[in-house]
């Protein structure tokens, strides 16, 4: 195993908003590992506080391109990516729904999903960037399985323990056998019997089986009961169902975890927030979050 410190690449995200200050404030605070190294990336154009331009989208996209650039030569070995304007970016010609799917494409990975993680809770997503009124169509049995099996293996990288992660229900109360509908019946629980088996199959490095998955559990108690402690993650069916109690609960300290990649992708957990932009009262919680985490999972001698 190499001794030489990881190397953490930085982008600033769309400078007009908060991203310079939190990575500066982040990197200022004493509050990030001294076993790495930090590379900022990206040049910032001549902008106002507050006021995204086609420039400073492009600005973005362009450090976003320069750094799993690096990454993938092997010159870096994680990323933290600051906040981008979307719609900026859209205009500006970047493709992509997010980040997350960037980073997919730019890796030709196709198996990858999005997690986050702050306090007491982990949630990973089967369906992310899609209107709510086609979740129920884009569940399928395959796709609970592959994230959760990702959402696994992350949390193997961070603790020895068989993780134990509670599969979420669509509808309320699970769907109360049926009643209120059947993606439960007919989708969910056949990917936790399915999920359950191969935990069990796979055996950790301690003779132990390698997941244990659990539900479909009502969306309405179990992320009470994961900040309880009676789970250390939570598979959830769409976007919402994950971050809103994670928000709720990790607001400042939640981050971002591109799944499935060669090397660490991280991000804070929050937008641009342009409305506070350069009034230097932005807190770095979420990027040193992002920033600590890429570090410990660049360090690990093994990745999943």
């Amino acid at each position: 195993m190499s001794t030489t410190k990881p190397r953490i690449g930085i982008t600033l995200g769309d400078c007009a908003g908060i991203g310079p200050e939190i990575v500066d404030l982040a990197l200022k605070s004493g509050g990030v590992p001294d076993s790495a190294e930090y590379v900022v990336i990206g040049r910032q154009p001549n902008c106002k506080a507050g006021e995204p331009t086609i420039e400073t989208a492009r600005a973005a996209a362009t450090a976003l391109e320069e750094a799993v650039t690096l990454a993938r030569r092997g010159e870096l070995d994680a990323i933290v990516t600051g906040p981008v304007h979307k719609a900026r970016m859209y205009e500006a010609g970047f493709k992509f729904p997010g980040q997350t799917e960037f980073f997919a494409e730019r890796c030709g990975v196709k198996n990858f999903a999005m997690c986050l993680t702050g306090g007491k809770i982990t949630v990973g997503l089967v369906t992310t960037h899609i209107p709510l009124s086609k979740v129920s169509s884009a569940l399928k049995q395959s796709e609970i399985v592959r994230v959760g099996l990702l959402l696994a293996d992350f949390l193997r990288s961070r603790s020895k323990n068989p993780p134990r992660i509670a599969v979420a229900g669509l509808n309320p109360h699970a769907g109360e056998s049926g009643r209120i509908g059947r993606e439960e019946i007919e989708i969910i629980n056949p990917a936790v019997s399915e999920l359950s088996a191969i935990g069990k199959d796979r055996q950790s490095g301690f003779g132990r089986q390698s997941a244990i998955f659990t539900g479909p559990h009502s969306p309405d108690t179990v992320f009470h009961r994961a900040i309880q402690g009676d789970f250390d993650a939570v598979l959830c069916m769409y976007h919402d169902q994950g971050l809103i109690p994670l928000k709720l609960h990790a607001f400042h300290e939640g981050v971002n975890v591109t799944l499935g990649l060669p090397f660490p992708r991280t991000s804070p957990d929050h937008g641009t927030a342009f409305e506070i932009a350069g009034k230097r009262i932005a807190r770095p919680d979420s990027m040193l979050a992002a920033i600590n985490l890429a570090v410990e999972l660049a360090s690990k001698p093994s990745r999943s």
